[in-house]
């Protein structure tokens, strides 16, 4: 009987190693691939074309060219102070007019080499920058994800999806979903106005324009009920679409909202 185990053991250790030589031959297969087809398409900046150390990044120059938002900032705008003004601090435009939301946070400053990529994203067919992107979202948002129950993009009109073929926004949600393991929600919530484009509109006439242009649908309402939700979109300018957008969640009887962008509009001063 001793004799038998000893087999089984040596067997069992064989197996195991037989096991670990097939993984590493695999893992060595693999990355021999990865070489070769770097060899092919050298991984390169996914903002100038320039070359890079890996795929799906960027190069020192635009990662420089970058305004990252990092504290002290407002804690309910997300928008950056030139001073630490200590934790929990809330601007003054926040308490002017507080925001539907709870919070927003934002990877960067829309300009530069940010604004480059969210353009490229939303209008130039790049759906491959949502993947960088995203993995930057959830970074910036490691808070609040935490915290998070669903992930819900910011929907557009099924007419402009249309057009455009595809939500910047729900691409970027997905990615923050899967790298968070937070569970997505793609349709909870709906656009059913067709809004004017934002773009030259005063902040009146933003509020104006998304009166009653997201709706939280009757068989999705159970699914936000009681949940905390994190809003995805791709830029905050005013601040319109997402208090629109949280409103209707809210209204749906949602807990809590916040909001996670790549960029958003900072103006100084």
């Amino acid at each position: 009987m001793v004799a038998q185990g000893t087999d089984d053991r040596k067997s069992f250790s064989l197996a195991g190693t037989g096991y670990r030589w097939l993984s590493a031959v695999g893992a060595a297969s693999r990355l021999g691939l990865r070489s070769a087809i770097s060899l092919v398409y050298p991984p390169s900046c996914v903002a100038c074309r320039g070359a890079t150390a890996e795929a799906q990044g960027l190069c020192p120059a635009c990662w420089s060219g970058i305004g990252f938002i990092e504290r002290p900032y407002c804690e309910r705008l997300g928008t950056p102070f030139a001073i630490d003004l200590g934790h929990g601090t809330v601007s003054p435009a926040a308490i002017a007019e507080p925001p539907a939301f709870a919070r927003a946070r934002a990877v960067c400053r829309f300009d530069g080499t940010a604004r480059e990529l969210v353009h490229r994203l939303k209008y130039g067919d790049r759906l491959e920058l949502a993947i960088t992107l995203g993995r930057m979202m959830t970074q910036a948002g490691r808070e609040i994800l935490v915290e998070a129950d669903l992930v819900v993009p910011v929907p557009l009109h099924r007419t402009r999806l249309w057009r455009r073929r595809f939500n910047q926004a729900a691409a970027l949600a997905q990615v923050v979903a899967r790298q968070s393991g937070v569970a997505l929600a793609p349709d909870a919530l709906t656009r059913v106005k067709r809004t004017k484009q934002q773009i030259g509109l005063t902040r009146p006439q933003r509020v104006e324009n998304l009166q009653g242009a997201f709706k939280v649908l009757p068989g999705m309402a159970p699914m936000i009920a009681g949940r905390r939700i994190l809003l995805v979109d791709d830029v905050l300018t005013t601040g319109s679409t997402a208090n629109a957008a949280a409103r209707a969640l809210l209204r749906a009887g949602a807990s809590h909202v916040d909001v996670l962008t790549f960029a958003r509009v900072v103006t100084d001063g």
